[in-house]
């Protein structure tokens, strides 16, 4: 695997974002000719498969959703912990959960001073990521 840093640490799930939601979106949509095009006497069960296909769709964004909150909750945790031991305080109340996932990247040595600048001068995730020197590549997320 290559180093990770700005330019190549977003993630994406081959089969889940170029795979599964291509085919999902094209189910919802081909479903919905369905109906139009569909007898009659058909318009329930296409109905039935125009609901079922909608259900899929919300399902797989929540699905997606709730394990990345769950991620982000985690983040928090951690960063706030690496906070504390690295300076026996918590980290500033000020910062967003998306700073405090961008600052996840920063190592050691850079994170204290970056997460105390990124709170008096509210930075970005995008500032706070390119601010970075040092990156700390983070392999385990969903």
């Amino acid at each position: 695997m290559a180093t990770q840093n700005y330019q190549n640490h977003s993630r994406y799930v081959p089969l889940y974002h170029f795979i599964l939601l291509p085919a999902l979106l094209a189910v919802v949509i081909g479903s919905f000719i369905n109906l139009c095009h569909s007898a009659p006497e058909n318009k329930y069960s296409a109905s039935l498969l125009v609901a079922l296909s909608i259900i899929l769709l919300f399902g797989c964004y929540f699905f997606r959703t709730f394990a990345l909150r769950v991620q982000d909750r985690a983040i928090r945790v951690e960063e706030n912990f690496r906070h504390f031991v690295l300076t026996g305080k918590p980290l500033n109340n000020s910062l967003t959960i998306s700073q405090i996932i961008a600052l996840r990247f920063a190592s050691d040595e850079e994170f204290v001073s970056l997460a105390k600048k990124a709170a008096e001068e509210n930075l970005d995730s995008k500032a706070i990521k390119e601010s970075i020197k040092n990156w700390r590549a983070d392999n385990h997320r969903a």
